[in-house]
């Protein structure tokens, strides 16, 4: 989630143009390494590449960003750091995580950390243009060009955030299906925070509350915590949340809150699990 001030996107997200965030403030099964890097022989300038690489049977997601990609990051973390209050010492990538987590942290409850999300996500278009999007865009063709629309924006401009990923084919219901998918090989966010509550919590239930509620599009993602691949269903509206199968998930044994959970044996003193 085009034109020389095209649209970019945000998990999924479509937000500003280049041009706006010029002026706003700134990772065992599939035996692949994937690495997505700029090149100079590229059809284009800074055009994204894709090579495979067999390492030791081990699957790591990789991605480098260019110069776009970083705006994109700083753009999105700077609205992230408002809204929790503080920002990582790290850079790049990894201070974008720890201020993740922190926004995790925050809330008294996961219903808190949604609304926080959802409203970073707002924060990232300016005025009216959701609310035109919504009116003017989303009910032709039965919202098939709207959906349509953002599973091609997202893979050009996420894979900074999520890693590599492609638009699929996805059923609507009824015998039809829109090219309105985008299937992530190996989510980059899931990987690096090792968390199901941050996956769900920060971006799943809020990226799908955001399209429905604020751009009229129906979104239903199906992270897969087994090889972190994560399949975006634009088109198709999501179960209610107390019915969605992810909640059953367990945590990762990755997990760094989960791990701290099982070195203590009382809780005293213990960061409760995001996910609960």
């Amino acid at each position: 989630m085009m034109k020389a001030v095209g649209n970019v996107s945000v998990c999924g997200v479509p937000t500003l143009t280049p041009s706006f965030l010029v002026s706003d403030s700134t990772r065992l099964r599939n035996h692949h390494r994937y690495s997505v890097s700029f090149s100079s022989s590229s059809p284009s300038p800074g055009s994204a590449t894709v090579e495979q690489q067999h390492e030791g049977g081990i699957t790591a997601a990789e991605y480098k960003p260019g110069v776009f990609d970083d705006l994109f990051l700083n753009l999105f973390r700077s609205k992230l750091v408002q809204e929790v209050g503080w920002d990582s010492n790290k850079t790049g990538y990894d201070g974008l995580i720890e201020v993740a987590n922190r926004l995790m942290m925050k809330g008294t409850a996961n219903s808190d950390t949604i609304d926080a999300t959802v409203r970073i996500l707002k924060s990232l278009f300016p005025p009216y243009l959701l609310e035109l999007y919504k009116m003017l865009i989303t009910p032709i063709s039965g919202g098939k060009l709207a959906a349509m629309m953002v599973a091609r924006v997202t893979v050009l401009t996420c894979q900074w955030l999520m890693g590599p990923c492609k638009v699929n084919s996805v059923d609507i219901g009824d015998g039809i299906s829109w090219n309105s998918g985008v299937h992530v090989e190996r989510c980059k966010y899931l990987e690096e925070s090792k968390c199901v509550g941050i996956c769900i919590n920060t971006c799943k239930f809020p990226t799908q509350t955001f399209f429905k509620d604020h751009m009229g599009v129906p979104l239903f993602m199906e992270p897969n915590f087994v090889d972190y691949s994560c399949q975006f269903k634009f088109g198709v509206l999501p179960p209610l949340p107390d019915d969605d199968s992810v909640l059953k998930e367990p945590c990762l044994e990755a997990c760094p809150n989960a791990a701290r959970r099982r070195a203590v044996a009382r809780n005293i003193d213990v960061t409760a699990c995001p996910k609960a």
